[in-house]
């Protein structure tokens, strides 16, 4: 497995898949092609299809100039690697001279046709799976904070403070905004509804709700946001860890070890499986960022490496088969409700598991390979296409 620096991005929104991954290509084509006078791209299946509602094509012509670039949108062609695929070309006097093929394959994270997606060269990890490295944890007596920091580099902690401090701006810059979100469907911000209602009353499930929207709403404008593991479901782990920091006064540190551990949850989901909504629907997703969610608050919950896992399996199970359908192709609806709902069901989780125990016939390992299966097994209407479900009753 590769370096969690690598699932915990920051960058704009509103998809990692298909506003970060084109982004990161073209400006990385861009700098190896500084004296091409035209650029072509090519954007095939779900770029091509709900591209424009992601920025697919904004983010292409900021990169490598308007002026001096043709998008084709191509509906036909498809690849089975994977469905976000795209092709860039550079061209000097009207010869082709540099050509790329690629595949955003989710959390801003870019791969060759036919490139493993189990191995890297960049892989730090000996192990792959959930029960490999819980053996090894409980063969060791380390937990998974120890796992993780005996395998990234000393600098690790220094990106976590980053990482939560980008969350945490993220959403107080949202908080109290009351305007109207960019794009066809005009949805209004309610993070602000949420947040004088937990003034109100003080209740714990509105500030959570206040905090989950205000980042998946950021996300949604094109704000920095932090993918975890996806821009889509943004606002789950923050809201939930930012609600308990505030609520309990627990440490930066312990907030900061939290993030390991969800880290290391969605490094082992995407390693085996997908969190690309275009591949596996939402439950790859919501339903992994809420995995992550509950394995890091059942950490701070004082929850061992097998409670840990357990939390994090209830939390991807009772996500299987959920469809990624958003209407006009935008990261609104219904997804940012769903980041709200998903961040209260990780709080509910974890207080489940800690009466139900460790003990379950489920692993986490199993969960992840089932969803892996139900993705596969869902028609491509449900797979970030806007060609059913929710997308069509607008």
């Amino acid at each position: 497995m590769e370096s969690i620096r690598t699932l915990y991005k920051i960058g704009r929104g509103p998809s990692s898949s298909h506003t970060m991954g084109p982004d990161i290509a073209s400006k990385r084509f861009k700098e190896k092609n500084k004296d091409a006078d035209h650029f072509k791209v090519y954007l095939y299946g779900s770029l091509a299809l709900t591209g424009r509602g992601h920025l697919t094509d904004y983010v292409i012509y900021q990169n490598l100039g308007k002026d001096q670039t043709e998008i084709i949108f191509d509906y036909d062609t498809y690849y089975d690697y994977h469905p976000n695929g795209f092709k860039l070309q550079a061209y000097k006097n009207n010869q082709l001279v540099d050509e790329e093929l690629l595949f955003s394959v989710g959390g801003g994270s870019l791969k060759k046709l036919n490139e493993p997606r189990d191995e890297s060269e960049e892989s730090i990890y000996p192990h792959s799976t959930m029960n490999e490295i819980l053996k090894y944890c409980l063969d060791n007596n380390i937990n998974f904070v120890d796992y993780v920091k005996k395998y990234e580099d000393d600098k690790i902690m220094e990106y976590m403070e980053l990482i939560y401090k980008t969350m945490n701006n993220t959403i107080q810059n949202n908080l109290l905004k009351e305007d109207i979100l960019p794009g066809s469907l005009k949805v209004d911000r309610k993070a602000y509804k949420f947040y004088n209602k937990f003034l109100e009353n003080n209740n714990y499930n509105q500030m959570l709700f206040a905090y989950a929207r205000s980042m998946a709403e950021a996300n949604a404008s094109g704000d920095v946001v932090v993918t975890t593991p996806t821009c889509g479901s943004c606002g789950i782990i923050p809201a939930v860890l930012l609600t308990y920091q505030k609520l309990s006064g627990v440490s930066n540190e312990e907030i900061y070890n939290a993030l390991l551990v969800a880290g290391l949850i969605g490094n082992i989901i995407r390693t085996n499986a997908s969190i690309s909504g275009a591949e596996v629907g939402c439950q790859g997703e919501v339903g992994v960022a809420c995995s992550m969610a509950a394995a890091a608050l059942t950490y701070l919950y004082g929850g061992t490496v097998e409670i840990i896992e357990n939390a994090a399996e209830i939390a991807l199970e009772h996500h299987l088969g959920l469809t990624c359908d958003p209407i006009d192709g935008l990261v609104q609806i219904p997804c940012i409700e769903r980041n709200a709902l998903a961040a209260l069901e990780a709080v509910n989780i974890t207080e489940y598991v800690f009466v139900a125990g460790s003990k379950h016939k489920v692993t986490l390992d199993s969960a992840i390979l089932t969803m892996k299966e139900t993705g596969k097994d869902l028609n491509e209407k449900y797979r970030e296409t806007s060609q059913g479900g929710l997308a069509l009753r607008k």
